[in-house]
């Protein structure tokens, strides 16, 4: 007697895996299409991604080797100046003269010769010293009265220079001030004080170093006597040491 509860020839065997089993009698297949399996990555967003790490890697390697580059120099200078020992040179005004220092009258024009004579002196056993475009001006107080600029030199190690600049002030404006001052001073003490600058280029060499800076020298204070019989006025208490920076 045929079984009319048995599967029907030519068609799956359902399973009964759950009670949605019923709901898809045929075997499973491939999902339908769907925008979310479908998508495409961006390319463009990749290679961005991949770039980032590349161009921050190359940064850091560009630092190390500045910073590399920046050790390595400093580290050699430091030695090299501990072996060189560089000194700034010594400088000190040996003579002052002062003559015809007059203002005419009705304004404020200066009137001056002066020859001052300088010492420098060069400190350093390992490294001579060379001067270019010295340029030096004399000034009371804070006002320039004459300037002038020095012929270039040099100087081996350990040894002495002398130096003498000659300054012709010839009716430069000053402020009026600086006449009622220097008139004071000299009605008064019969000496005047005056002040010394120079500013020259210094080269501090040896045969593995070179260094080139902006040398400063500064005298202050140079008490002049002006006599009143016409004779040139003198630096009062001998020479005098200046002040030496870069």
């Amino acid at each position: 007697m045929e079984d009319r509860n048995g599967p029907v020839t030519g068609y799956p065997v359902p399973t009964h895996n759950g009670p949605s089993a019923a709901a898809y009698p045929y075997a499973a297949g491939p999902p339908p299409p769907n925008s979310y399996y479908n998508y495409q990555p961006n390319p463009y967003h990749h290679q961005q991604q991949y770039y980032q790490p590349q161009r921050a890697s190359c940064l850091r390697c560009i630092f190390a080797f500045v910073v590399g580059i920046c050790l390595i120099f400093g580290i050699t200078t430091f030695i090299m100046w501990l072996v060189l020992r560089p000194q700034l040179p010594d400088f000190h005004v040996d003579s002052f003269s002062l003559s015809n220092l007059t203002f005419t009258n009705g304004s404020s024009r200066v009137f001056l010769i002066s020859e001052i004579q300088l010492t420098a002196r060069n400190p350093n056993s390992k490294l001579s010293l060379s001067y270019d475009h010295v340029e030096t001006a004399v000034y009371y107080k804070l006002e320039s009265l004459s300037k002038t600029v020095i012929s270039p030199f040099s100087q081996e190690t350990r040894k002495e220079t002398s130096v003498v600049a000659k300054f012709a002030g010839d009716g430069d404006f000053v402020e009026k001030w600086v006449v009622d001052g220097v008139n004071g001073e000299i009605g008064k003490n019969a000496n005047v004080g005056l002040n010394l600058r120079i500013v020259s280029w210094i080269n501090l060499e040896s045969k593995a170093w070179k260094s080139r800076n902006i040398l400063k020298v500064f005298c202050a204070n140079l008490a002049v006597g002006i006599p009143t019989n016409g004779k040139p006025g003198g630096l009062i208490g001998g020479p005098r040491p200046c002040r030496v920076g870069i």
